[in-house]
């Protein structure tokens, strides 16, 4: 009885040359299929690293303005109805600053002057137009800090001139420009209807209640004396960072301590919560380009690795004769696909990397990236090299050596 043939082996290190030599055979070919998993892996790399920088972005100069600001307004009812209302209390500016974190606190309201139009000379003059329709807004002397304002001439008001209900008046921009004063200085007069305010400053620029530039600003005193406001309609806080959640708890509680429940505040936005918001809202979208592009580079790949088994027919066939086993011939081709995968994903997590990089420096922005994104990405390459090449590899393992080489010869 004639002995068995010798089990056939081949060795790791002469599996890979043969690979190697397979891919490099046509380098060309193999270039062009390599790019579609280039694409795929370096478009999910920058994907999730611009999404990390961008939300981190958002945590490390989060908007200052809005993260301090805590506005608190009476309830006016809701679907059009007349709801319960509670009153905002004159001292609101004092019961507000005596919390914790409060930097600056100032109550405002809408006064109503009913048609009376506000006018900038005694008399009308019938060449041009003199008088106009601006709104009129009283304020408490904290709001000038708490909207961050700034004068381009004169002074705000102060607790004197809301006392003693003084007839002055602080102009908004606009209303500075409507009426033509541009100087405070030799203490120029407007006129609302028939009462007369001193105008004692202009304001340029809020960086918060953006109506207060085109009103006429008076003392909250003032409204109450000459035109019977009831009450401050809104509160403007200004907050130290990081304090405007607890703030935003307890401002109701110290303006209504009976009913807090009938005041209405508005506090920041979680920058935890809106970064992870950019986070999401960007990988959403562009994870599913980058898993479409890794598919068609997953077919490149495959279609490929099936045009070459189609191509080596011939030596399939002479290396099944000469005692290469199935398992030999199933593991160079994916051993081939899975190192168009692998070189793919590398490039292409370059790619990516290179990209969050170039983005984050036109932004000014530090890029920041999950440490794992870098070494996951390649294997996911090589990941979907090896899938796409079992079908060829399975159907090159099953041509039997004469078939191959009557196809191949």
């Amino acid at each position: 009885m004639d002995d068995p043939l010798p089990r056939s082996r081949l060795s790791v290190r002469d599996l890979v040359s043969e690979a190697t030599a397979g891919l490099f055979a046509r380098p060309g070919r193999t270039l062009l299929t390599v790019l579609g998993t280039v694409l795929g892996i370096g478009a999910l790399v920058a994907t999730l690293g611009i999404a990390k920088t961008a939300g981190n972005q958002i945590i490390g100069s989060f908007n200052e303005l809005a993260a301090t600001s805590v506005v608190v307004s009476s309830d006016r009812g809701f679907f059009g109805g007349e709801a319960p209302r509670i009153a905002i209390p004159w001292d609101a500016e004092d019961r507000l600053t005596r919390l914790n974190g409060v930097i600056a606190a100032g109550s405002m309201a809408n006064v109503s002057v009913g048609a009376d139009l506000t006018r900038s000379v005694p008399i009308n003059d019938p060449l041009g137009q003199t008088e106009f329709q601006i709104s009129m807004m009283a304020a408490s002397p904290g709001l000038y800090a708490a909207v961050r304002g700034t004068l381009s001439t004169g002074r705000w008001f102060d607790v004197g001139h809301s006392q003693r209900a003084d007839r002055v008046a602080v102009l908004g921009r606009g209303a500075a420009q409507k009426l033509n004063v541009v100087r405070v200085d030799q203490q120029p007069v407007i006129f609302v209807g028939e009462v007369s305010f001193v105008v004692i400053g202009i304001l340029v620029n809020v960086d918060r209640q953006p109506e207060l530039l085109n009103a006429v600003i008076i003392p909250e005193g003032t409204a109450q004396a000459l035109y019977d406001l009831e009450s401050p309609e809104t509160v403007q806080i200004d907050t130290e960072i990081g304090a405007a959640s607890l703030i935003a708890s307890q401002a109701a509680i110290a303006l209504a301590p009976g009913e807090p429940g009938l005041l209405r505040v508005q506090k920041p936005p979680d920058p935890e919560d809106l970064r992870r918001d950019v986070e999401e809202d960007v990988n959403a979208l562009f994870l599913i380009l980058g898993g479409v592009s890794l598919l068609v580079g997953a077919i490149g790949i495959a279609n490929v690795t099936l045009v070459s088994v189609l191509e080596r027919i011939g030596e399939i066939g002479l290396r099944r004769a000469v005692g290469a086993a199935r398992r030999h011939i199933a593991a160079q081709f994916l051993v081939e696909s899975t190192g168009m995968g692998l070189a793919g994903g590398i490039i292409g997590t370059s790619l990516g990397v290179l990209v969050v990089v170039i983005v984050s420096a036109t932004r000014t922005w530090t890029p920041v990236l999950d440490p794992w994104v870098p070494l996951a990405a390649p294997t996911l390459g090589a990941v979907t090299g090896l899938v796409a090449g079992v079908y060829p590899a399975l159907r090159a393992a099953r041509l039997e050596p004469v078939d191959a080489l009557r196809a191949g010869g």
